[in-house]
């Protein structure tokens, strides 16, 4: 296709509509996969007209086929069927439109669904999604509860009156999406993680009634596994009845069985909570009381020892021990002081006796030399020497006229 163009010398729309209708006849048949979005067989008209959707992406293609194609399948495919289908690429030039030319239509089997979700399952299990090392723990009394469910569904219903009649004051914030169809995976992914950046959001329920195999598929789409694994906020899976069991069942934090189930699980029954609280309260008081029973005979027991029965009673004893020891004490210092005053007065009578100058007040004198010497002896004197004669009362010069 590669032309030589300008703005002065374009070429006509015919003729790049009959370039790419060129190109594209060149393509050869595929084998595609998708769910039929829209089904249009008009009475008496050779070609059925049809759209397929990716039911993963937003993304979907018209499909055309002859009416005896598709009279081959027509029991059992119908709008909301997954089907493979061979086509070929066609281009309709007069309009310039790309549609599937389909030779040949086959309908998606149970067995080849589950067989693809195990191999899907396999897949996120080896990547880690569904370990439980990534489970977040569910609050306990959460305030405010996103809920993706089906508008006006019995899911919505089942939640929603379930959790306020086991907890009044818990709010929810609901998201109405599809939950079957083309379109419930784009749905259902765009609502949780839309509650999951919501800041108030504590907690996210997704929650459905129950329904065939194919009904559930957008629960099992890798897409939303993906998103569900991403969240910051905890995620419950309440998706159709005890024995289905999606793949969101796997990588949510909470798997219950039923939307009901679910609503039993994300708040506390208030009635138990309040039972539970009086138990608690009934059993403080059980305790404190017997704690306070123990203190009080403790302390009775403590009282009633002599120490405290009576506290007086030892001081007012030794009170009388010290009295005695003070009058002993006080006799004995006496008794000393009169003996010692005893002994002193006998050994001044002694010292007095005793003293030269009671013996020069009975009449005696002391000789003494000019040098303070006593005079012992005659023979110490010389003639003419001069002494001193001490006497009682006081002191006589004499001299020496011979010995």
């Amino acid at each position: 296709m590669a032309l030589t163009t300008s703005a002065e010398s374009p070429v006509p729309v015919s003729e790049i509509s009959r370039l790419i209708g060129g190109w594209i006849d060149r393509l050869g048949a595929v084998w595609v996969e998708g769910q039929i979005t829209q089904l249009s067989r008009r009475p008496g008209a050779g070609v059925v007209f049809m759209v397929l959707r990716d039911p993963s992406h937003d993304v979907s293609i018209s499909v055309t086929c002859y009416r005896r194609v598709f009279d081959a399948v027509a029991d059992v495919v119908t709008e909301g069927a997954r089907v493979v289908v061979l086509a070929k690429p066609e281009w309709y030039a007069p309009r310039g439109t790309l549609s599937l030319r389909a030779t040949e239509i086959r309908p998606v089997g149970i067995g080849e669904l589950l067989a693809r979700l195990e191999q899907l399952k396999r897949t996120l299990g080896t990547e880690g999604l569904f370990d439980p090392r990534h489970k977040k723990p569910l609050p306990f009394l959460p305030h405010r509860i996103g809920l993706v469910c089906g508008r006006a569904s019995a899911a919505e219903r089942d939640v929603l009156q379930n959790a306020k009649h086991r907890w009044p004051a818990v709010q929810f914030d609901v998201r109405n999406v599809a939950v079957q169809g083309v379109s419930a995976v784009a749905q259902v992914t765009a609502a949780i993680e839309e509650l999951d950046a919501h800041p108030d959001i504590d907690l996210i329920v997704v929650a459905r009634g129950g329904g065939s195999v194919e009904d559930l598929l957008p629960f099992s789409d890798e897409q939303l596994i993906r998103a569900v694994f991403r969240c910051r906020t905890p995620v419950v899976s309440a998706i159709g009845h005890e024995p289905d069991t999606p793949l969101l069942d796997l990588v949510a934090d909470l798997r219950a069985s039923t939307p009901t189930d679910a609503a039993k699980r994300i708040v506390p029954d208030v009635g138990e909570e309040t039972a539970r609280i009086t138990q608690l309260r009934d059993r403080a008081r059980h305790t404190i009381a017997m704690r306070l029973d123990r203190e009080e005979h403790g302390l009775a027991s403590v009282r009633t020892r002599p120490v405290l029965a009576d506290p007086y009673g030892m001081v007012e004893s030794r009170e009388s021990e010290l009295d005695t020891l003070l009058d002993r004490s006080r006799r004995t210092l006496r008794h000393r002081l009169e003996h010692a005053a005893t002994d002193l007065e006998h050994t001044r009578a002694r010292v007095v006796a005793l003293s030269p100058a009671a013996t020069l007040e009975r009449g005696y004198a002391v000789l003494q030399k000019e040098s303070g010497q006593a005079v012992r002896s005659p023979d110490e004197v010389d003639a003419g020497e001069k002494l001193t004669a001490r006497v009682s009362a006081g002191r006589i010069n004499v001299v020496v006229e011979g010995q």
